[in-house]
């Protein structure tokens, strides 16, 4: 396992870079360990994502938090990185079904290969062994634990019921992706530092910094969505267009064109077209891709990637916040 790209502080440094190499090895080894089951038909449906791949995010950020303390990568710090991941995957299974996604990862759904039942209760029984283990961790782990799983549960209650009378829609937006995206990462920087041994300043920093790392992420998501290549990132371009998801580019393009921008107004045409034709969801996708919307959906998704940076600034200079620093760089200038 190789760091991901954009990390060359971490590369570099020639203790700290192997060391975290080696601590997401461990953590992918106890990942699969933790997910087995013994009944085969709960043991191959609860791989099935796992085994799809992912860009561990969640676990490599608890390790490096880890290392803000005195007493990094330890089996506290590891189970950790286990439990963020493995509720990342019990979220992917049920969004997948309210979505009615088709594709994963590259890989078919679980609901398109096993029924939209089997999915949410595969979903569940992840979610189970994540409680199962951080219940060993102790009060404090449980309590960011269902902290953090009720802000994932109202962030999609909040996208599913929209926003309400005379509320801001990108606004509505940022509070949605906020509660289903930045708060387990918030949670995975919060859980290595502290069971890295961090002071609680840092540790405190580190909830400031993940959360606003992760909506850097899901924004990001949202224009490549319609920016990326079908072959990088798994997904067919504009999935979420056709799905009608209101994601940042379309968010700003209905703004733009209340606000009296013809050439946003016609793109909204196609995109509140009948996209059901994959020429018709091309026309869409190249439009927006085209439209000054995009290139400011990334600039927002870019200022909070630098707001996470800003958040570090009371730690002292070190690689790791060199890292940090990189990390959340790293999560928008990507292409999948």
């Amino acid at each position: 396992m190789a760091l991901p790209p954009g990390f060359t502080p971490l590369a570099e440094d020639p203790v700290l870079g192997p060391a975290i190499v080696a601590g997401l090895e461990k953590v992918e080894e106890e990942l699969r360990e933790a997910i087995a089951n013994s009944d085969p038909f709960a043991d191959a449906t609860s791989r099935h994502l796992m085994e799809a791949g992912g860009k561990r995010v969640r676990p490599l950020l608890v390790l490096l938090a880890s290392h803000l303390g005195p007493n990094p990568g330890n089996d506290q710090v590891r189970m950790a990185a286990v439990v963020v991941e493995l509720t990342h995957l019990a979220t992917l299974y049920h969004d997948d079904v309210m979505d009615s996604a088709p594709v994963r990862r590259g890989a078919p759904t679980a609901h398109e290969v096993w029924g939209n039942s089997v999915a949410v209760l595969t979903g569940d029984l992840i979610f189970a062994r994540a409680s199962s283990l951080v219940s060993l961790l102790g009060a404090e782990a449980l309590g960011i634990q269902a902290r953090t799983f009720e802000r994932l549960v109202m962030g999609q209650l909040q996208e599913t019921m929209g926003p309400a009378d005379g509320e801001d829609p990108l606004a509505h937006y940022l509070s949605v992706i906020a509660g289903k995206t930045g708060s387990l990462i918030a949670a995975s920087g919060q859980l290595g530092a502290l069971f890295g041994g961090a002071d609680p300043q840092t540790v405190k920093i580190m909830v400031d910094y993940g959360e606003k790392v992760g909506v850097a992420f899901q924004l990001a998501d949202d224009v490549i969505d319609v920016a990326g290549l079908q072959d990088k990132s798994g997904k067919t371009p504009g999935t979420d267009l056709r799905e009608g998801v209101p994601t940042l580019p379309v968010l700003l393009l209905r703004r733009n064109a209340a606000a009296g921008d013809a050439e946003a107004a016609a793109v909204l045409e196609l995109v509140d077209s009948d996209l059901t034709s994959d020429e018709a969801l091309a026309a869409a996708v190249a439009a927006v891709r085209g439209n000054r919307a995009t290139a400011e959906a990334w600039e927002v998704a870019r200022q909070w990637a630098a707001d996470a940076v800003a958040a570090l600034a009371p730690m002292p200079d070190s690689v790791i916040k060199s890292s940090l620093a990189a990390f959340a760089e790293a999560v928008v200038e990507r292409e999948a």
